[in-house]
């Protein structure tokens, strides 16, 4: 199987599959709101309790794992084009947040975020 530099393909290790140590970097979409902020990512496949949301001066950072949660022994592979690893998205804000009230949710695959800047 070729590689490319778009490829997080899986490890073999001990005849298991493994995700691979690389981070991928989920899409966003940020928009300006009269109160404020609101970040939607695109993060199907993850379990929420898993996500690390932090702030810091004008940044967003946020961190998690999405698994392969319906790999069994004994199945083998065909075909695998989901990314299965650690992940890491900062967005970098025009103005201080650090301030903000956060709100977040996860709805059909998306972590919704709120910032609330008074």
């Amino acid at each position: 199987m070729p590689k490319s530099d778009r490829d997080f393909s899986l490890m073999h290790v001990g005849g298991r599959v493994r995700p691979s140590g690389r981070l991928w970097n989920p899409s966003a979409d940020v928009y300006k709101t009269g109160e404020g902020w609101f970040v939607k990512v695109d993060l199907a496949g993850i379990c929420s309790d898993d996500l690390q949301i932090s702030v810091s001066e004008s940044r967003l950072h946020i961190r998690g794992c999405r698994r392969d949660t319906f790999y069994r022994e004994g199945i083998v592979y065909h075909q695998m084009e989901i990314t299965y690893s650690r992940f890491e998205k900062t967005i970098q804000f025009p103005c201080p947040i650090e301030s903000a009230a956060i709100e977040r949710d996860y709805r059909d695959g998306f972590l919704l975020i709120t910032l609330r800047c008074s």
